[in-house]
């Protein structure tokens, strides 16, 4: 009898530790993906490590829903009933100040900040510039048998409506007033980051542990994958030579993150062709035409906004003054495609290249 209680202690005793060692190896957290379309003309995708389909639909109708949001506060093109946005801003130059949400507000002193410490290259109150090329362009792209470079004296005479410091920003009353009515705001430069990195706040508020935003250029990651094997995210660089149908989906490379966000800048996408030649959308603020100085420029940053805007400020930058910035700013890390497809990286950055033995399951 004795012997028959020893052996089922050891049998319930066997059990417990099976149950227990099962409850710790499965994993609590699900993947989860999916996408969206309607907002800052781009693919939005969201990932997420969840536990139940249900909590990710949550999140991802949260993600969907507020980004929509800040769409229509960022437009620069549209108007929306009852909202006053950018391009509200923008129709009431020389008139009045406009009274906007705080997101506005906080984009703007964000972007003016940047640019006070980068040197003025990016500049949001470039859109009278840049708004001939985007005319110039989208005709360009619509008849390409007639496409035309912008005239130089039309970009030489916006340039002069191009002065930051008359963005007057009343954070008291939440207005924003432009002082030259000739001017106008565009924010294409900043604001797809900021987005992403108000809405990956508010998730990580909410408690949410593992996510991926990603609008393809512009990427935030929040935590680690909840997969029971890896510290940090994989994100693939886009080759600017390369094609995404390609067998190695057209990556340059892979870079692990965690708690971080990853911007590319580059001509190879929104671009048209004249005489032969492209003409891509990033233009420099000294010349007026399009920056040739590398293929692309991709950033990493603990701001999805502050990784947007380095992005392109280091693309307008010829490569000795671009790696100097880079260098000279705590926590970011760049990569410089050549125009002859020569890679050149920061020290952090090439410590999470997969082409220089970095991986997802290790953290630095």
């Amino acid at each position: 009898m004795r012997k028959r209680l020893v052996w089922t202690a050891v049998l319930v005793g066997t059990l417990a530790l099976a149950f227990f060692i099962r409850g710790v190896l499965t994993p609590k957290y699900a993947k989860y993906a999916d996408s969206f379309f309607d907002t800052f003309h781009t693919v939005i995708t969201v990932v997420a490590y969840t536990e139940s389909e249900e909590e990710f639909r949550t999140l991802f109708e949260r993600v969907h829903s507020r980004l929509k949001e800040l769409h229509n506060l960022y437009d620069i093109y549209n108007t929306y009933e009852g909202l006053n946005n950018i391009r509200t801003i923008n129709q009431n130059a020389g008139k009045q100040p406009v009274r906007v949400s705080r997101e506005i507000i906080d984009l703007i002193r964000f972007a003016k900040d940047w640019y006070a410490r980068t040197g003025g290259r990016t500049n949001i109150a470039m859109g009278a510039v840049l708004r001939i090329w985007h005319d110039y362009r989208q005709a360009g792209m619509d008849d390409p048998e007639n496409a035309k470079l912008p005239p130089m004296d039309n970009l030489v005479q916006a340039a002069l409506h191009t002065d930051i410091d008359k963005v007057i920003v009343d954070e008291e009353e939440s207005t924003v007033y432009l002082e030259d009515p000739l001017m106008s705001l565009d924010v294409g430069a900043v604001a797809k980051g900021f987005a992403i990195e108000l809405v990956a706040r508010e998730l990580e508020e909410a408690g949410h542990k593992s996510v991926l935003l990603s609008s393809g250029s512009s990427i935030r990651a929040i935590g680690k994958p909840l997969d029971g094997e890896r510290e940090r995210w994989g994100v693939g660089i886009q080759d600017p030579q390369g094609s995404i149908f390609s067998d190695d989906e057209g990556l340059l490379d892979v870079i692990f993150v965690r708690d971080a966000s990853v911007a590319t800048s580059g001509g190879y996408q929104r671009y048209y062709v004249v005489d032969g030649k492209r003409y891509h959308h990033l233009i420099e603020p000294d010349t007026l035409m399009p920056a040739d100085y590398y293929q692309a420029v991709t950033v990493i940053a603990d701001h999805s906004g502050a990784a947007d805007f380095l992005s392109t400020t280091l693309f307008l930058l010829p490569y000795e003054q671009s790696r100097a910035l880079a260098d000279s700013l705590e926590g970011v890390e760049a990569l410089w495609v050549m125009p002859d497809g020569e890679i050149r990286a920061t020290q952090g950055m090439e410590k999470v290249m997969r082409s220089k033995g970095a991986s997802g399951a290790r953290a630095e």
